[in-house]
C-alpha cells in the first residue's frame, strides 16, 4: 500500500506517520506531484492558519492537484478546512472540494475548542465499527457549517460539520491521529476503503 502524507508546511504530519505506523502501515511525506498522483491513498493533514498553507499549495501548484485526485484523500484538521469553498480565517477561498463555508466560532465559549468531543449521526463506511456518540480529539477555533456533505456532527457552541465526504474525498475535523483506538480504527477504514 502507498500512502502519501502531502507535505505543505502545515504540521502534525509526525503524529499522523506514528498513528499510522501503529497500525503496521508507512507512509511517504512528500510535496512531489508525481508522488501525490501515483499513491493508493493520500493524507492531506494541517495545523497553522489557513491564508498562508493555502497561499504554499498555490505557489506549489498543489491545489489543482489535489482537486484532481481521483484515489482516495483525507482531510485532517486544517486539511478539512481548506477541502471547503472558503474560510473566513484570513478571508481566504480554499480548494472548493466541499461546498461548504468555514467560519469563526463565537466569542460565547472558550475558542479554540481544545479537547474531547463527541461525534454523531455517522454516515458511511469511514465510520464502520465506532460508536454513534464516539469522542475524539479536537483543536480548532474555525468550523465548517453543516451541509450535505457532512458525514458526522459535533457541537461546540453550534453544530458544524465533524466530518465530510464527497467522492473520493473525506475530512474531518477532529485529529484521529490522537484520538486513541477510536481515531486509529478511523485511520485503518480508511486505509482499506
Amino acid at each position: 500500500m502507498n500512502i502519501v502524507i502531502i507535505k505543505y508546511n502545515a504540521g502534525n504530519i509526525r503524529s499522523v506517520l506514528f498513528a499510522l505506523e501503529r497500525l503496521g502501515m508507512k507512509a511517504v511525506v512528500s510535496d512531489d506531484p508525481d508522488v501525490i498522483r501515483t499513491a493508493d491513498k493520500v493524507i492531506f493533514p494541517g495545523v497553522g492558519e489557513a491564508a498562508s498553507a493555502m497561499a504554499y499549495l498555490r505557489e506549489k501548484e498543489l491545489d489543482k492537484l489535489i482537486v484532481s485526485l481521483k484515489q482516495p484523500v483525507l482531510g485532517i484538521c486544517l486539511g478539512l478546512q481548506l477541502m471547503c469553498k472558503h474560510t473566513e480565517e484570513g478571508n481566504t477561498d480554499c480548494l472548493g472540494i466541499f461546498e461548504q463555508q468555514v467560519k469563526l466560532f463565537p466569542p460565547t465559549e472558550k475558542v479554540p475548542q481544545i479537547g474531547w468531543n463527541n461525534i454523531f449521526n455517522l454516515k458511511t463506511t469511514i465510520f464502520d465499527h465506532v460508536s454513534e456518540n464516539a469522542y475524539l480529539y479536537f483543536v480548532h477555533s474555525y468550523y465548517a457549517e453543516i451541509g450535505e456533505n457532512t458525514i458526522a456532527t459535533a457541537n461546540y457552541i453550534t453544530p458544524y460539520s465533524a466530518a465530510l465526504h464527497k467522492n473520493n474525498f473525506y475530512a474531518m475535523q477532529y485529529h484521529p491521529e490522537k484520538s486513541g483506538d477510536v481515531g486509529e480504527q478511523m485511520l485503518r477504514n480508511f486505509i482499506h476503503l
